[in-house]
């Protein structure tokens, strides 16, 4: 059995979990204001899920999911994801997160940000570009003709192979974008970003982006 921990329980989050949840994972949520107030959620998931801090999560977790607006990126506790896969779902919106120059002017991306704050962590971007509720709705079994597929990016070959092989689980192909600086290619407002494709048009999306 392994165990997703989740760095943030909203919407993605959320989804997420009831995934995992589905296919045989344990999760443990953990948010901003503590575990007492997930209560609802873990009793609405069922068996299998738990709330804890997000120190605990990322413990728990031997995969582990970073889920929360943008600009807490320096909330993410850094020691317990030492070595571990962490997926990062985050988007950069600086009307909510404020700006970040950097990232502005192209010289790095939202996810190589989060990399920088995790040295000891192998950081994937993924699910940053499907709404929530499709994580869910829009899932097909393998082998599903035009089957959609989700971009991921990331430095860590291993790292990429374990989340492609849960995303296929969850019901999606995937298409590598290739290393955490080539994630801005899926970003808000790519042609990638939010695209409902199959494998060959999104990575045609990703070419042009």
């Amino acid at each position: 059995m392994t165990t997703i921990g989740l760095i943030g329980s909203g919407h993605i989050g959320q989804a997420i979990a009831r995934q995992a949840l589905a296919h045989g994972y344990d999760v443990v949520l953990s948010n901003s204001r503590g575990p007492e107030t997930l209560s609802g959620v873990v009793a609405e998931l069922g068996d299998g899920a738990r709330a804890g801090t997000s120190e605990e999560a990322a413990a728990a977790g031997d995969l582990v999911v970073v889920t929360i607006p943008f600009k807490s990126y320096e909330q993410v506790p850094v020691e317990p994801l030492a070595g571990k896969t962490v997926i990062d779902t985050n988007n950069y919106y600086f009307e909510r997160d404020g700006h970040y120059v950097e990232i502005d002017e192209g010289r790095t991306t939202p996810s190589e940000v989060l990399a920088e704050h995790l040295p000891t962590s192998h950081v994937v971007k993924a699910f940053n570009s499907i709404q929530a509720a499709q994580i869910g709705s829009a899932a097909t079994p393998a082998g599903t003709p035009n089957r959609r597929a989700l971009p991921i990016a990331g430095d860590d070959a291993a790292a990429k192979e374990r989340v492609a092989r849960l995303i296929d689980e969850f019901g999606f192909d995937t298409v590598d974008a290739g290393p955490l600086a080539e994630g801005g290619r899926f970003d808000r407002d790519k042609a990638a970003y939010g695209a409902e494709l199959g494998a060959d048009d999104l990575r045609a999306a990703l070419a042009s982006g």
